[in-house]
């Protein structure tokens, strides 16, 4: 896809940031692809992590060694909520939902079911979350 060409969801850079060589400028995402780097970004950026941005994000290290119960859970939920709505205007979040078969192995999945305002459109996305940084040892 021609990173100028039209786009009716709008266009922004890809993350982590990365440059085209040949042309010297940063490579740049549009549409549905910009709308789930985004919500990827929101829920794995803690905040306070952004020095510019202090509030940015959603904060769910300080859940890690709770117990797993529904309240736990429903505080999860109700914050990576809270962080899209702020920071996501062109989404209308529908479900979110935790899938927590793994967490005992330190990682959970977050599915989020969402409408994008401008063309009525559901969709979802699942990524993970990890609870540990990735290492070997």
């Amino acid at each position: 896809m021609d990173y100028k060409s039209a786009t009716y969801l709008g266009k922004g850079w890809d993350f982590p940031p990365t440059f085209l060589e040949k042309r010297g400028e940063v490579k740049l995402i549009s549409d549905i692809e910009d709308i789930e780097k985004s919500l990827q970004t929101i829920v794995t950026t803690r905040q306070g992590e952004r020095l510019m941005r202090p509030k940015f994000g959603c904060d769910l290290t300080d859940q890690i060694f709770e117990n797993l119960s529904a309240t736990q859970t429903t505080i999860m939920k109700n914050r990576i909520k809270e962080a899209i709505v702020f920071y996501e205007p062109r989404i209308d979040v529908i479900r979110i939902a935790l899938d927590t078969q793994n967490f005992l192995e330190g990682k959970f999945l977050i599915k989020v079911e969402y409408l994008i305002r401008a063309t009525n459109t559901r969709r979802n996305i699942v990524f993970p979350y990890y609870i540990t940084e990735a290492t070997d040892i």
